[in-house]
């Protein structure tokens, strides 16, 4: 789906197409990643060493932005090849903490863990989030202004250093197996995203896809890491939640065997198409209800791949006046509630 309402995310820098990944918890594995990302990367000359920074037990309180730790924690929000190199991001803000632990208490196996939860000086621990079984460390509002990125702490209550969690898979480097059931443990309704590079949008969309009970999300080539600080404070906490996979074509293909899934494209209605573009109705939706859907979404600036455009069936969303298409997150969360699972509307 094209992006016309909203500027593009300039292509002059961009990431390695190939960066190390550490997961932790339950498995470790180093892997590669194709994240493109726009506003992350001016920390990528630093040290990637995959041994995780120690903070000493003895640590209580940290006032400096001196801080070795402190400095680990902003390669961290600002890097993604140091993000999973070490497995961990940053996640600011009670609200998404909260639901992030809210989510984690309904899973029989958890997905994420939490290194440290860090806190003003002398500001009691905000409610939903208090028992937590955690290692809390008290920071200055100089140090919690450096790491949140924001002007004013006060509405910045807690910061959490949280992992990476199991329910991402990198998959770039691994072109032959594909574990598609380990991938979606539900897969009647995968959100493909191709090439989505805005860390707004593609939080937003991750968000929308949590709200409208999504299986999960298959991320192509050219998207934002979903553990962006933007993508993260757009996702409000969905990033650690949804099952998300990281791939190509090759591994899409597989999940759509494997399953034998149809696959559906947002795109503009236009009368220069090579092929058909149907319009989304009510009817079009009622017809999928019972068949494992894929939904690839494109950039915002060049739209579908030619892979994308050549593979899936085109559908658009019919508009009133002159209009040739919506932001793609705006245009990904009507998508997404039409084609939800039927059994499990929301109205």
């Amino acid at each position: 789906m094209r992006c016309t309402t909203t500027s593009c995310v300039p292509t002059s820098t961009c990431y390695p197409p190939k960066l190390k990944l550490k997961l932790k918890l339950k498995k470790v594995a180093e892997t590669q990643t194709h994240f493109e990302n726009k506003c992350d990367d001016y920390y990528d000359d630093a040290d990637n060493s995959s041994v995780k920074l120690p903070l000493p037990s003895h640590v209580k309180s940290i006032i400096s932005t001196s801080n070795p730790f402190v400095k680990h924690c902003l390669k961290l929000r600002h890097s993604s090849s140091y993000r999973h190199s070490h497995g961990s991001a940053l996640v600011v803000g009670a609200t998404p903490i909260r639901e992030i632990y809210s989510f984690q208490k309904s899973l029989q196996d958890k997905t994420v863990g939490m290194d440290c939860l860090l806190l003003l000086d002398k500001a009691e621990v905000p409610e939903g989030i208090d028992d937590f079984s955690v290692r809390i460390v008290r920071v200055s509002s100089v140090v919690m202004k450096k790491l949140s990125g924001v002007q004013s702490t006060e509405s910045i209550d807690a910061i959490a250093l949280m992992t990476i969690p199991t329910s991402f898979f990198n998959v770039d480097n691994d072109q032959e197996n594909a574990d598609c059931q380990r991938w979606f443990p539900s897969p009647h309704r995968i959100l493909v995203l191709d090439g989505i590079q805005d860390p707004g949008n593609l939080g937003t969309l991750l968000r929308s896809a949590m709200a409208f009970r999504w299986g999960g999300v298959f991320q192509l080539p050219g998207c934002c890491d979903p553990f962006n600080e933007k993508a993260l404070r757009a996702s409000r906490g969905a990033s650690f939640q949804l099952p998300i996979v990281s791939g190509n074509w090759v591994h899409l293909e597989a999940l759509i065997n494997e399953f034998q899934m149809k696959v559906l494209a947002g795109h503009p209605e236009s009368s220069g198409d090579l092929k058909p573009v149907s319009q989304l109705s009510q009817e079009l939706t009622d017809s999928f209800a019972d068949v494992p859907l894929c939904l690839v979404l494109g950039s915002e600036g060049s739209g579908l791949s030619e892979k994308s455009l050549q593979v899936c069936e085109l559908v658009s969303i019919p508009m009133a006046g002159e209009f040739e298409s919506l932001n793609v997150s705006v245009a990904g969360g009507i998508f997404l509630y039409m084609l939800q699972p039927k059994n499990q509307r929301c109205v």
